[in-house]
């Protein structure tokens, strides 16, 4: 009884901490102005976010076949993402005629 205690409530501040992230995740793709920089926000809110969930709802389900499951879409999601955030921000660059306006110059 104790330990499903424990579990439930390690499951729920695991999940809550998911939650904030994505709270984040939310107001960083709001606040920022350029594209790209909104892109990086949900991009990684989006990696993290999901896979913080994700380990909580394994803490609530154990480790059954399900929990494996949710391991392999963590693992799919943890590819995917980045992947398709950096295509999405290489067609913004090479398309955007007014990038120059946007971009600081190092010396």
């Amino acid at each position: 009884m104790i330990l499903e205690w424990i579990r439930f409530i390690a499951g729920t501040v695991v999940l809550c901490g998911g939650l904030a992230i994505f709270a984040l995740e939310v107001f960083g793709a709001y606040r920022f102005h350029f594209v790209l920089n909104r892109m990086h926000a949900a991009a990684i809110g989006d990696t993290l976010g999901i896979g913080i969930c994700l380990v909580g709802l394994i803490i609530f389900s154990g480790f059954t076949f399900t929990s494996l499951k949710m391991i392999l879409v963590m693992v799919f999601l943890w590819f995917a993402s980045p992947v398709s955030s950096h295509l999405i921000a290489r067609l913004e660059v090479t398309t955007d005629e007014e990038l120059d306006q946007y971009c600081e110059e190092q010396d």
